[in-house]
């Protein structure tokens, strides 16, 4: 199938599942008043769930609590278990709103597994793990998460056992949700409680890495617009429309256990920041806010004639659209990516974690049927996603996302198809606004015996990307009991092989055991990509070849000396490298870290098949 055809979409809708799809949608979308019974506990079950990560010496550990009555204690406390024994080692206040303490913990030993418990009053105990960094394993495995709908008619009423039990199975070295944790938009910690019950078991014994999208902070779409007041809310006109006060209060429940940020001055109205990086297992992670610094289309591109994020009009010009001034990522997070980029220290291989991907990722949405292009995605502004890919791919950094609800692999491109990075849109963990990926063309350069709908592509608004797989729904009414597997809900698995310098992404269906051999994922999967295939330019040159003695899988940084532009940074696998370079030129090479860290300036770049190799010792 390349696309939905219209008398399809005329059954679907004649039989009521479309029209289903859009009033569940118009329901979520909206400002909610649903309110999830908090249940009352005992001040034995104070505690409901906690975050942690650790990275660069220090813990950081956030425990959320249930409301506290009046008068209880506001303080809690972090114990590890010591030669048999529990030790405290730091204390925290109960912030409010939210009920949610942060423990920051430094220095923290990372090489060994540690019990702890976190402790409320007398009676409240919650146990859990920290685990050491996996630095010794070849293989180091992320299980990835989006759109959790905790309303009864967008699966919230179906339990999360089988999502809790696989992982379990797989045993993954991180976890990470993508956004929309929550979708309720007045109660953020009713249902964040809820979403603590479901995955606390899991969360509880691995590093977690959670970021709010915009349904987790009270609005439809987000366009951040670096914090400004929004008077819609639907986040049409830029900004936040819930309180700062709202807004912190999810930022501090879902993204305080993470690592510090990069740079911690807030944006407008004093709304925090959280854009960081995390190494697991000598995998670097660039955790990014799509959407806080990214502007509102509202005046800057054409009037759509409806749905301000939703242009149906075919035939426009995309250059009409990629409106000038207009930010994505923003100028202080591609400052920190630039810098990310660059620096490999304790890191063998890279990774970007955000909210959605750098493309338009379906044609068809649920009840608003096809879309000519999608201005709440991050193929919009262009110039913005391309600026944004351009640093990326400096890392051969692959990028894992969600928000889509439709699990896709796109090798995106910015003057040429794949000459940047991959990126693995997860599947939503219960998917009722449907999604297609669904050109009405067949796509070029397809593999051999691959669907129609991969291959080369340009998407709604111009930007250049190559489908490898898309887990469309299934056409037919779902079956009593399968609607999650129908409407193809799931969760990802990306495992990084540091020892082959390889990225594979895997695509699992709800409802099954990932352990059974007959067990099948979304069709197309999995993928395996090489790491350097995330910086797909072809080279217009070379410098000369290297080789390496006293020194194992060194970082090599080329740096073109016309602009002064480092063009890529890579921790080589093994001992001989031949740089590869985009003009003629000459250029400057930093080789090894540190104290060993080498500087070889002048080199001029010529053709592959130069002569003897620059030995250099450490």
């Amino acid at each position: 199938m390349v696309h939905v055809p219209c008398r399809l979409l005329a059954c679907l809708s004649a039989s009521g599942l479309l029209l289903a799809f859009s009033a569940a949608t118009a329901d979520e979308s909206k400002a909610t008043d649903r309110l999830l019974a908090i249940p009352q506990v005992s001040p034995a079950e104070q505690i409901c769930f906690v975050l942690y990560a650790h990275h660069d010496a220090v813990l950081k550990l956030t425990a959320q609590l249930y409301p506290l009555p009046a008068g209880a204690d506001r303080e809690v406390r972090l114990e590890i278990e010591d030669g048999g024994r529990w030790r405290e080692i730091a204390r925290a206040q109960v912030e409010e709103p939210g009920f949610s303490a942060t423990f920051r913990v430094a220095p923290w030993d990372a090489s060994r597994i540690v019990p702890f418990r976190v402790v409320h009053g007398s009676e409240a105990f919650y146990r859990g793990t920290i685990r050491k960094d996996p630095v010794e394993k070849e293989n180091i495995v992320i299980a990835a998460f989006t759109g959790n709908s905790i309303y009864p008619d967008g699966g919230g009423d179906i339990p999360r056992t089988d999502l809790v039990e696989n992982v379990k199975k797989i045993d993954p070295d991180l976890l990470f949700f993508s956004g929309d944790q929550v979708y309720d938009h007045n109660h953020h910690l009713a249902y964040w409680l809820k979403f603590g019950r479901d995955f606390g078991p899991l969360t509880r014994d691995r590093p977690t890495v959670t970021i709010p999208d915009d349904h987790d902070v009270g609005q439809s779409n987000l366009w951040g617009a670096g914090g400004k007041k929004s008077n819609r809310e639907s986040g049409e006109d830029g900004g936040y429309f819930k309180s700062p006060a709202y807004v912190r209060e999810v930022e501090r429940a879902q993204t305080s256990h993470l690592p510090d940020p990069f740079d911690p001055a807030p944006v407008d109205r004093g709304i925090g920041v959280y854009y960081t990086d995390l190494n697991v297992g000598g995998i670097s992670f660039a955790i990014l806010e799509d959407r806080k610094f990214k502007s509102s289309p509202l005046g800057l591109v054409p009037d759509t004639g409806g749905r301000i994020d939703h242009v149906k009009r075919a035939g426009f010009d995309p250059a009409d659209y990629d409106a000038a001034g207009a930010e994505l990522l923003g100028e202080r997070q591609l400052r920190f990516v630039r810098h990310w980029a660059a620096d490999w220290e304790s890191a063998e291989m890279k990774a970007v974690l955000s909210q959605t991907i750098f493309c338009g990722g379906a044609h068809v949405h649920g009840g608003a049927g096809r879309l000519a292009a999608d201005l709440d995605s991050n193929g919009w502004p262009q110039s913005g996603r391309n600026r944004a890919l351009a640093e990326i791919r400096k890392a051969f950094a692959v990028h894992i996302a969600g928000d889509q609800h439709l699990g896709t692999v796109f090798h995106h491109g910015i003057d040429a198809h794949g000459d940047a990075g991959y990126s693995f849109c997860v599947p939503s963990i219960a998917n009722f606004y449907l999604r297609w990926w669904s050109p009405e063309t067949p796509g070029n350069n397809r593999l051999p015996g691959a669907p129609a709908y991969t291959g080369e592509h340009l998407d709604g608004l111009g930007n250049r990307i190559t489908c490898s797989a898309a887990a469309n729904p299934k056409m037919e009414h779902p079956l009593p009991g399968k609607a999650l597997n129908t409407f193809a809900a799931g969760f990802g698995t990306i495992e990084f092989d540091k020892a082959n310098r390889t990225i594979t992404f895997n695509c699992w269906p709800r409802n099954v055991d990932v352990t059974d051999p007959g067990t099948k994922q979304y069709p197309g999967w999995p993928i395996t990509v090489a790491q350097r295939d995330n910086y797909g330019r072809k080279p217009v040159a070379y410098l000369p070849p290297l080789a390496f003695e006293g020194a194992t899988d060194p970082v090599v940084q080329v740096i073109e000396e016309k602009t002064g532009n480092i063009l890529y940074t890579l921790r080589i696998k093994g001992h001989t490298f031949q740089p590869w370079v985009f003009a003629p030129g000459r250029y400057t090479l930093h080789v090894g870290e540190g104290e060993q860290r080498r500087t070889i300036r002048g080199l001029r770049a010529g053709s592959k098949d130069q002569a003897s190799p620059l030995v250099l010792r450490f």
